[in-house]
């Protein structure tokens, strides 16, 4: 399987590590200190928006968009180094317009809006005026199985009424936030995954209240943030409906597919810088009379990242193949590989790289903690691993065939 990059990729790609090197890096302790200094938690830092103003003006935009009207055009394959060298700095997917959830919110009204929702709210979008949330998770119900999902979603008249509590809403929090897509059961007598639907909630519809915003690990990820929301009562007009009643599944499908690859491309790159971030912490300190990088215990570590580094690549690559060649469901069991190798991965990397750097390792004078945070959290982001290995176990199942299964058992 050839996985060089084309000319337009190449090229993209040294303009996109040249920005993060001149633009980006040194922007870190910039975002940090304005976020700091805000009176309020939940402003955001000034020098993102201009970051994303010089990113845009560069080239570098909605770059994980494959369709070339809205985007560069580029398919899973081609963006994958991209993201990842994006995964490198907490703060790089959001300055080219490429962060959850407004990649999956984008690409939904992409593949399912109307033209009157695509320019209300697909345009503002893309052009990063406005930011977005994705209502689904359920605090009362078992979410990773969404035909839980038991928020209503009831018609009336010209409109529908939403009732439910929702949380980790991700974007919730951030002031830029204008419009959330919700998840609820608009026909529970139907068949099982044709029950809920997927709707359109400006963000300031009467009846939508934020209750607390939700931490994770300590971190609240001002100033996107994640929330508990409630909906009482909320209505919104019978135009903001997605694809159709009884399509949320369906939807809900085709967002995550993408989502769930982008994430293993991000974490990928955090871990290269977990990495980097180890040698040259092991090249700087000496114990015991030589440098950490010179004692075998330090290059046995440094070995596996390495080795784990570049087989998760390889299977993002194939998953990212595979869903360009033969679509997504097709691609279901490689996705579902990579978005339980990539987690585990990445937190092994960024593990060792916190044990080379000692107690500072797990200090705020250093990313790892947070790196280490935000991995942890997408081993159930998207799904759990339980699920993704059901998926994983079920195909392999199914591939060898119940009787050849039983007979070699």
């Amino acid at each position: 399987m050839d996985f060089e990059h084309s000319s337009k990729v190449s090229r993209l790609l040294t303009r996109l590590e040249a920005f993060m090197a001149e633009e980006v890096y040194p922007a870190e302790a910039t975002y940090a200190a304005e976020q700091a200094a805000a009176s309020d938690r939940w402003a955001v830092p000034p020098v993102m928006e201009a970051l994303k103003a010089r990113a845009r003006a560069a080239g570098l935009w909605n770059l994980f968009l494959p369709d070339s009207e809205y985007g560069a055009g580029l398919s899973n394959l081609e963006y994958a180094p991209l993201c990842e060298v994006m995964g490198r700095s907490p703060i790089a997917p959001e300055v080219f317009n490429c962060s959850a959830p407004d990649t999956g919110n984008m690409e939904v009204l992409v593949r399912y809006g109307t033209e009157a929702q695509k320019r209300d709210w697909l345009v503002p979008l893309l052009e990063g005026r406005i930011r977005s949330a994705f209502a689904m998770t359920e605090p009362a119900v078992a979410s990773s199985d969404a035909t839980n999902i038991c928020a209503s979603i009831r018609r009336d008249g010209d409109e529908y009424v939403l009732d439910g509590r929702k949380w980790w809403t991700s974007g919730a929090m951030d002031p830029r936030c204008e419009i959330m897509i919700f998840m609820g059961r608009s026909n529970p007598e139907a068949e099982r995954h044709r029950q809920q639907s997927m709707i359109l909630v400006p963000r300031a519809t009467p009846g939508v209240r934020v209750e607390r915003p939700l931490t994770v690990f300590g971190y609240d990820d001002a100033p996107h943030g994640h929330a508990e929301v409630r909906f009482e009562q909320v209505r919104v007009p019978a135009g903001n409906m997605l694809l159709g009643e009884g399509r949320g599944f369906e939807i809900a499908q085709g967002r995550l597919g993408p989502g769930r690859i982008h994430h293993c491309m991000r974490l990928i790159g955090l871990a290269e810088r977990a990495l980097e971030m180890s040698i040259g912490r092991a090249a700087g300190r000496v114990a015991f009379g030589k440098a950490l990088a010179g004692h075998g215990v330090t290059i046995e570590k440094i070995a596996e990242c390495r080795l784990e580094i570049e087989q998760a690549r390889l299977l993002t690559l194939k998953a990212a193949d595979m869903m360009d060649r033969y679509g997504n469901r097709r691609a279901r069991s490689e996705i579902a590989m990579i978005k339980v190798v990539a987690p585990r991965m990445a937190l092994a990397v960024i593990d060792r790289a916190i044990q080379v750097h000692g107690g500072a390792g797990v200090s705020q004078d250093f990313p790892l903690a947070w790196f280490w945070a935000q991995a942890r959290t997408l081993r159930i982001a998207d799904g759990p691993d339980e699920v993704h290995l059901r998926t994983v176990g079920r195909a392999e199942i199914a591939r060898r065939g119940p009787g050849r299964a039983t007979r070699d058992l």
